[in-house]
């Protein structure tokens, strides 16, 4: 049997999406992804979908207009935990991009141990568990994760099995998605003193330009309804912020 997805639909605004995130308010709504240059905090692109869209979907494409229509030599990108996703650390790596993204935490079942507690041996191909045995290479899934399994028969008599899993077979089971090593390389990049440095700016520029859309332009809340109409309210505050911005740096320079 299929499964099958709920999706909510408003009655009022069908093109809205209902967005439903950790620790915020679950709403119909739109969602504006915004790109801000490292030096002005210029807004150079501002796109919106319903709330349901996945902050990380539209990252690249919007990325490359970028790119393409203003001929940007784009050297390092700062982003939240939202896009910390192999695809956005792919592209990024694939352009040549420094990417520093924020750490998402994820919340291990209780009482089990977290998939860091697994070592990963590269040479090999092969997890290692902490009671020092093997996971193995299975099979790739459609969606691109890599599986390794562990012997049920080691785990079966395995004094850690309580705190490593609950599986009837007794068998543990990592997946490692194909262009890990790419996520990797961004968490080494946002460790670094280089990108430490780069994601404090983050909250100085990008969510700053968020806070004076919502606070000085209205933004909160869109004065229309409709995915165009919410569109224009976005891009016609972008365009005043960038004004303000443009006028009080010529300011300085006079």
């Amino acid at each position: 049997m299929e499964e099958t997805k709920e999706i909510r639909v408003s009655s009022t605004d069908p093109e809205s999406g209902f967005m439903s995130r950790d620790n915020k308010q679950e709403m119909f709504c739109y969602l504006d992804h915004r790109t801000t240059d490292f030096k002005f905090n210029i807004i150079t692109d501002a796109y919106v979908t319903p709330g349901n869209v996945h902050d990380s979907v539209p990252y690249l494409s919007r990325l490359d207009r970028q790119i393409q229509r203003f001929g940007f030599k784009v050297e390092a990108s700062a982003l939240d935990s939202g896009y910390l996703t192999s695809a956005v650390c792919k592209g990024l790596s694939d352009r040549g991009i420094f990417g520093v993204i924020a750490h998402r935490r994820f919340k291990p079942t209780k009482g089990l141990f977290p998939k860091a507690k697994f070592t990963y041996d590269k040479e090999k191909d092969l997890y290692i568990c902490p009671n020092k045995d093997e996971l193995t290479y299975r099979t790739t899934t459609r969606e691109g994760y890599r599986e390794y399994k562990s012997d049920p028969k080691k785990c079966a008599t395995c004094p850690l099995l309580s705190q490593c899993t609950r599986s009837k077979t007794k068998q543990k089971v990592i997946t490692r998605h194909v262009w890990e090593d790419h996520k990797e390389q961004v968490r080494l990049n946002r460790l670094s003193p280089s990108g430490k440095e780069l994601y404090k700016f983050r909250k100085e520029k990008v969510e700053r330009s968020f806070a004076d859309s919502k606070e000085l332009h209205g933004l909160r809340y869109c004065r229309l309804r409709g995915l165009r109409n919410t569109s224009e309210q976005v891009l016609l505050t972008a365009a005043c912020q960038n004004m303000k911005k443009i006028a009080t740096h010529l300011a300085r320079l006079s």
